[in-house]
């Protein structure tokens, strides 16, 4: 891989990353370069907000549901075409999935990919101090080479120039530029984290808006030649991509709305090239399941806050009950879950139907009910595979379910210690909390293909 490329991570959680890679991607745009976005870890939200801002879908890189192999793999076919790739971290640059390592994290990625990294700092109600948290992230691990520092939250420009000449004059990492403290740039949150861009009239004019700023305050080609520096790898092949994996095209309903649209990237690139064309629906808008179709994917999404018109869309939901009940093979995730069974309840205690595959309502919560990376176990026979399978997946949800004792509760759930069983299956329809990425094991994808063509071809 030769693309130029550069890590950009914060210090924390909240330092501005994301604005900042936004604003790189758009100001890069502009110029009419190419730029290829990627997200640490398991982000649906964050990614939405880097494909607006660069005008190709984000992908996400994570070191803990991906060995090194297919991992770079994703990375070289995601970057091909591109002038830069920008992987925006997640949390603090070395904050992975324990406090033993750093798997899972922006510095993990770093290394295994020899990538310069850019340091994000907020500098608000700080001065010299910031040369001190710099050049602590920069000697902290000599595997991981930090670069450059962006600062956000600037308050003045004779403020910048006091944390530049501190750096400057105790590090070796050069200051690139700065974000000047504007509440314009601060993106509204909820439960699941960052309010969508796609939910926001204003997004263009705020994209515009943050484009300039970065254009004005950050020396984009000291950024450019920063990421010329990474060294060239070579290019990884596993075997995610070697043959179309099913001798015949299947069509796949993938469900794309305000609702439902957590998915990965590559999850809808592999099932692409091991045969199936994908087939976008709206379960708000749209009657019925596209009748072409031979399997449907529901990802994650927001459910819980467009209940009223899923609801609404009667003749959908009964055509999803139909088809499950029909045999058709349906792959359902978090969201797609909570609209498998018969009801939602939202935490004011309003009770709206859902499509009632399963039995039993889904109760949202207002803490938070499970986050984290798990190891699962499937307790019977599945799309996925025979009873047994192992998968590795992420969970994060508000919700929980209640449904009764003889719900067909689908996997174990591990997590250190712990163990939980949930998620349910019946006939070819498996749904769970538990987001998968195909590129850890490539037989989910093609097990998933192969019960669709079986059903394709008996219904045939």
């Amino acid at each position: 891989m030769t693309t130029p490329r550069i890590v950009i991570a914060g210090t924390h959680s909240g330092t501005g990353k994301t604005t900042i890679v936004m604003g790189i991607a758009a100001a890069l745009k502009a110029r009419e370069m190419s730029v290829q976005t990627f997200k640490t870890g398991p982000d649906y939200i964050d990614p939405g907000f880097h494909s607006a801002a660069s005008g190709r879908p984000c992908r996400n890189l994570d070191s803990m549901l991906l060995e090194k192999d297919p991992l770079l793999e994703l990375f070289h076919r995601g970057s091909e075409g591109s002038e830069i790739s920008i992987i925006e971290g997640v949390m603090g640059l070395f904050d992975g999935a324990t406090g033993v390592d750093d798997r899972g994290s922006a510095a993990s990625l770093a290394r295994l990919s020899e990538t310069p990294v850019v340091l994000v700092v907020d500098a608000r109600s700080m001065a010299r101090s910031a040369a001190a948290v710099v050049r602590g992230f920069a000697s902290f691990d000599p595997s991981v080479s930090v670069e450059g520092v962006i600062f956000n939250r600037i308050g003045s420009p004779r403020h910048f120039e006091m944390v530049k000449e501190a750096v400057e004059s105790t590090t070796e990492v050069k200051v690139l530029g700065y974000l000047p403290r504007d509440e314009a740039l601060d993106l509204p949150e909820r439960h699941l984290g960052l309010v969508p861009a796609w939910e926001r009239d204003d997004f263009s004019s705020y994209l515009e808006h943050l484009a300039g700023l970065v254009e004005n305050n950050v020396d984009l080609d000291a950024l450019l030649s920063l990421a010329r520096k990474a060294r060239p790898f070579p290019c990884h092949r596993s075997e995610l991509f070697p043959y179309p994996s099913v001798p015949e095209r299947i069509d796949v309903a993938v469900a794309m709305d305000k609702a439902f649209h957590f998915y990965y990237q590559d999850n809808l690139d592999i099932l692409t090239h091991m045969g199936a064309n994908l087939v976008p629906f709206s379960p708000i808008d749209d009657e019925k399941i596209p009748p072409e179709a031979s399997a449907l994917y529901i990802g994650g999404g927001f459910p819980e806050l467009f209940a009223p018109a899923l609801e609404t869309n009667l003749s959908m939901r009964e055509d999803v009950k139909k088809k499950a009940e029909e045999g058709m093979p349906i792959l359902a995730e978090c969201g797609g879950l909570m609209y498998l069974v018969e009801a939602i309840e939202t935490p004011e205690g309003k009770v709206h139907s859902m499509a009632g595959v399963f039995p039993g309502r889904m109760s949202m919560g207002k803490r938070l009910r499970a986050l984290g990376y798990c190891d699962g176990e499937t307790l019977m026979d599945t799309l996925l595979g025979p009873k047994g399978k192992r998968i590795r997946g992420h969970v994060f949800h508000w919700s929980s379910y209640d449904g009764p004792d003889d719900a067909p509760i689908a996997l174990r759930l591990s997590k250190g210690d712990r163990t939980t069983e949930e998620g349910l299956a019946k006939n070819n329809v498996l749904a769970s909390y538990l987001h998968i990425h195909f590129g850890s094991d490539r037989t989910v994808p093609e097990s998933f293909l192969e019960t669709a063509l079986r059903w394709q071809e008996k219904r045939a």
